[in-house]
């Protein structure tokens, strides 16, 4: 089943209201404390690399991480759709480099 960004807003929007997030005591749209659960969730998701746990919980935690990034686009009133169309159109520009870990897509100059 394929969902739009518009679908996937609208149940982040909910889960959202459901919890009343936007309610300065619930701190649910406190930037800081949204960065640190995002902090939380990837590590979450490294720790399901490194003590090499199953797909399923893998893609989970990379689950948590989308609806975290959609819920900060809701918390700082961002169109994250736009961004994103923008962003893809600049980084589709920029040269790969072969760092010392692997290929990367940056506007960096190696020295």
């Amino acid at each position: 089943m394929s969902q739009t960004y518009a679908d996937m807003l609208s149940q982040v929007k909910d889960f959202h209201d459901k919890h009343e997030f936007s309610k300065k005591e619930n701190n649910g749209h406190d930037m800081a404390y949204r960065i640190l659960l995002t902090i939380e969730e990837l590590g979450e998701l490294a720790e399901c690399f490194t003590k090499g746990k199953p797909h399923s919980e893998k893609a989970e935690e990379l689950a948590d991480i989308l609806i975290l990034t959609i819920g900060h686009a809701i918390a700082m009133d961002v169109d994250l759709e736009a961004a994103f169309n923008e962003k893809m159109k600049e980084i589709m520009t920029r040269p790969a480099i072969k760092g010392e870990f692997g290929i990367r897509v940056t506007k960096y100059q190696q020295q």
